[in-house]
């Protein structure tokens, strides 16, 4: 019975993760009082950061928020960090927070608008180079104001649409028939060579696409979570942020944008696949039928949609409210006007961003160790040891390593945060400024207050010092912000589309692996991180 019942708590353990990976985290779990009793809390802290790396690298296995989820729930018992530490960390980071649970399922609702939009691209544009670039393109505009998740999920519903279409047309299925589209035993052996090159087709317009939701993520302050979480440590709002980081993401749009163009000119790194006519045909022919079903009531939504997201991106850019909040101004509208009145379609809706926005709370319990533990110290200390475009490069470099192989919001999160504090101390150095330093930077990071203002108030020498240092600390927070967003397409881990991309049911029947993924963004991660690098190191 004592086996039976142990077996069953084995199998319930994390699920269906593998064995290994079950007893890895157990193994987590045993070793860290252990460590934290005979080398200290710096030496654990530094373990547990480890730690919750590997989980998220592991995401593919399991998803974070429960193994990563015990572990900081272990430090907390530990006191290597305090429930009220983690409070503090949700509550600053309250915006953020407000964005994934209402700005994401906003979005949802959008989803007829964004799905007709890219499937008039897919049906209608003939020329793979212009197609290439219309998604990438179209990525990059609707991530800059929307969630790139989102975006990547209608993209993503598109293809897996056209392609169940066709797979069972040449399998001779109807659409009501049970059929797996994983497997090709049915398909004409006349049919076998179009199917191959339409599989590698999507693959290249969901890479294209994918890639694009990073270039205009980066660009503005809703584009990826981390970039909020940034703006609002620095008192950005979405034009200033949008500003601040030009220098950067200009070029680095410009660059990604030619190389769509050229990987696919090229026929390199598994791009330059074709739609067979025949496809194309056939899929036109569908999309056309289905217009014609949704009829004048499917029309009047996508109107309505394509209002509110003109309304969403007026009130972004004037900035006429908290960003969440504008967000839940687009689910009042789009649901009182299609239609949506039922509470299960409502929760729908919400189902793609509470699982990130528990994990997002875990981050900021491993970043209450951070601080508590000062773990970061020595190494902010090293790199701010360095000077000019030196120092901004070297954050730069640093984050992006971090985040291709785990995950950027949590290295944002870290690295702002750390390096906020240290110039807090800086500040506070400076004499004769009549206040400390945190009172100095919450002032000088308040967007209800001009700095021009509050440095008006300082001794001339004082705010002469202070000016300098927050100039500084704008540069580095820009090279926090594109460090975190541009090298993390190197694999699927670094950014949360890409991951989301990897484990949906598209990426199998499209023959699309991790290996295939990070192939694929290859040509991508060495221009654009280079080119960031280069914006960095001597345009900010």
């Amino acid at each position: 019975m004592s086996l039976g019942f142990s077996q069953t708590y084995g199998r319930n353990f994390l699920g269906s993760a593998p064995g290994w990976y079950k007893k890895t985290i157990l193994a987590f779990l045993i070793l860290n009082p252990v460590v934290l009793f005979t080398a200290g809390p710096f030496v654990s802290g530094w373990l547990l950061i480890a730690e919750f790396i590997f989980t998220l690298a592991m995401a593919l296995k399991c998803y974070p928020l429960p193994a990563g989820g015990l572990l900081a729930f272990e430090a907390i018992i530990l006191k290597m960090t305090n429930a009220e530490t983690v409070y503090e960390e949700a509550l600053k980071n309250f915006e953020v927070i407000l964005l994934l649970i209402f700005m994401v399922a906003g979005i949802h609702f959008m989803k007829d608008f964004l799905q007709f939009t890219f499937t008039r691209i897919l049906t209608r544009v003939r020329s793979k180079y212009a197609i290439s670039l219309l998604f990438c393109l179209a990525g990059a505009f609707l991530s800059a104001f929307l969630d790139a998740l989102t975006v990547t999920a209608v993209i993503m519903a598109v293809s897996y649409g056209f392609y169940n279409v066709y797979h069972r047309f040449i399998s001779g299925k109807k659409i009501d028939e049970e059929h797996n589209l994983a497997s090709d035993d049915l398909v004409k052996e006349m049919n076998r060579k179009d199917l191959l090159e339409f599989r590698g087709f999507l693959r290249n317009l969901m890479m294209h696409g994918a890639v694009g939701t990073a270039l205009g993520g980066v660009c503005t302050l809703v584009g990826e979570p981390q970039n909020l979480l940034i703006g609002s440590e620095m008192g950005w709002h979405f034009m200033p942020f949008a500003k601040e980081v030009s220098p950067v993401t200009v070029p680095v749009l410009i660059i990604g944008l030619l190389t769509c163009l050229l990987v696919e000119k090229f026929h390199v790194f598994g791009y330059g696949f074709q739609l067979p006519g025949n496809i194309r045909s056939h899929l036109l022919e569908t999309a056309v039928k289905q217009e014609k079903k949704n009829g004048e009531a499917g029309k009047a939504k996508i109107v309505i949609q394509c209002i509110t997201g003109i309304w969403l991106v007026c009130a972004l850019a004037f900035h006429l409210a908290a960003v969440g909040l504008v967000g839940l101004s687009v689910i009042v509208i789009l649901t009182s006007m299609t239609g949506i009145t039922e509470e299960h379609q409502l929760g729908e809706a919400f189902e793609e961003a509470l699982p990130f926005t528990a994990l997002l709370v875990v981050f900021f319990s491993v970043v209450a160790v951070i601080h508590d533990q000062q773990l970061f110290k020595p190494i902010i200390d090293f790199v701010l040891s360095m000077h000019g475009s030196h120092q901004l490069a070297a954050y730069y470099v640093a984050n992006g390593l971090l985040s291709s192989i785990s995950d950027n919001v949590f290295v944002a999160t870290v690295y702002i945060s750390e390096t906020k504090l240290h110039f807090v101390h800086m500040l506070g150095a400076i004499p004769d400024i009549g206040m400390t330093g945190q009172q100095l930077m919450d002032k000088l990071t308040d967007p209800h207050l001009t700095r021009a203002d509050v440095l008006s108030t300082l001794p001339q020498a004082a705010a002469a010092q202070a000016k300098a240092l927050m100039l500084h600390f704008d540069k580095l927070a820009v090279a926090i912000n594109t460090g975190t967003n541009i090298p993390s397409v190197a694999t699927p881990n670094g950014q949360a589309a890409f991951l989301f991309l990897l484990t949906s049911a598209l990426a199998p029947v499209i023959r699309l692996s991790y290996g295939r993924m990070v192939k694929l963004a290859l040509p991508y991660t060495i221009t654009m991180s280079l080119t960031g690098l280069f914006a960095v190191y001597f345009f900010l």
